[in-house]
């Protein structure tokens, strides 16, 4: 795919653990963009229903791709990779943000953006992590590998979750942060995951050097094969009125389970709101539903949640996201949401 007579398009990884505000950071900043600049956006959820992707509006200058269902780093590396030439030919963007799944490993994406396929045609610049600083508090993500191979191979850490945290915790994320070798360039936060724009179109070219391992669980997926990924949202199967169709999966010692609802499926909110609320507070929880009260787009991580205004119209879509041992029955989370629905229908399929 090389072009000589073309400048290298800047590629930007926006990378982080599970819930740690990524889209939310993008969002912000495509409202920055300078007018005369495409970009593209492509977005790694470890989750099949893609949620993700739902939440960023239509609009000419910005082209975004979801790709659900496993990791970029291991499981759709190949996909990635077609992907990416594809994007890179049809838009011809002046930017590329590419979002991997939270529990993504940076050393199998950065095989990708490296190899022959993009050799003279990407410049890879500075990645972001981004770290909340409430998951300092949990051993269990401390010592997560990816969570620390993140921290290590990013150039520069942005702190979100600044609003939500106390003092003395943004104050260990400080601390922790600045201990890290290699020395960051930059930590910057990043309150309601606003990021000043010249941090991307200012950022450096990344300083990592090729062949950094990848984890040993990564690499064993990496091997083992065995993905399915719908590359469009049109091939898709559709759900038909009062019978969601249902997606799982696990990995990397996590799990995901979740629906797609036909959009004439309407939920009322305020059973719903209560029936998310009784989910276990560990459960990295996202959907966009078809409610009473119009679309909206709900997001609980770490215990915090949002409900907004949402532009999407396609289908509702709710995904779990936890430990395994975390995740109850589908079958009894599944009729809590039904018994949410204005009119009631059959039960699941798929």
């Amino acid at each position: 795919m090389k072009n000589a007579s073309a400048a290298p398009i800047p590629v930007h990884v926006v990378t982080g653990f599970l819930g740690s505000g990524k889209s939310t950071l993008i969002r912000s900043l495509i409202e920055q963009k300078p007018e005369q600049e495409r970009w593209a956006i492509l977005i790694n959820e470890f989750g099949r229903i893609g949620i993700d992707q739902t939440m960023f509006g239509t609009r000419n200058d910005v082209m975004v791709k979801g790709l659900p269902g496993g990791c970029l780093c291991c499981q759709l590396a190949f996909v990635m990779q077609a992907t990416l030439v594809n994007l890179l030919h049809r838009h011809r963007p002046e930017r590329l943000i590419i979002e991997p799944s939270g529990l993504g490993h940076p050393a199998g994406l950065l095989d990708v953006l490296r190899g022959e396929a993009f050799s003279d045609v990407l410049e890879i610049r500075d990645i972001l992590v981004l770290l909340d600083p409430a998951r300092l508090d949990d051993p269990r993500s401390r010592e997560h590998d990816t969570f620390r191979d993140q921290l290590t191979m990013a150039d520069a850490v942005v702190l979100t979750m600044t609003d939500r945290v106390s003092t003395a915790q943004l104050d260990v994320a400080w601390r922790h942060v600045e201990s890290l070798w290699p020395a960051k360039k930059w930590i910057a936060e990043a309150p309601h995951g606003a990021l000043s724009i010249e941090r991307l179109l200012g950022s450096g070219t990344y300083r990592g050097e090729a062949g950094e391992p990848a984890s040993v669980d990564h690499d064993r997926l990496r091997h083992t094969g065995g993905v399915s990924v719908v590359l469009d949202d049109v091939g898709l199967a559709q759900p038909l009125p009062g019978r969601p169709l249902q997606e799982s999966d696990e990995a990397l010692g996590y799990a995901t389970l979740g629906w797609r609802w036909h959009p004439a499926d309407v939920f009322c909110l305020d059973r719903l709101t209560r029936a998310l609320d009784r989910l276990p507070v560990g459960l990295r929880v996202k959907g966009v539903l078809h409610t009473d009260d119009g679309w909206k787009l709900f997001n609980r991580t770490e215990g915090s949640a949002s409900l907004t205004d949402s532009a999407w119209r396609q289908d509702s879509r709710l995904e779990l996201i936890g430990e395994r041992e975390w995740l109850p029955a589908a079958e009894g989370i599944l009729n809590s949401l039904q018994d949410c629905r204005l009119e009631k229908g059959a039960g699941t399929t798929g």
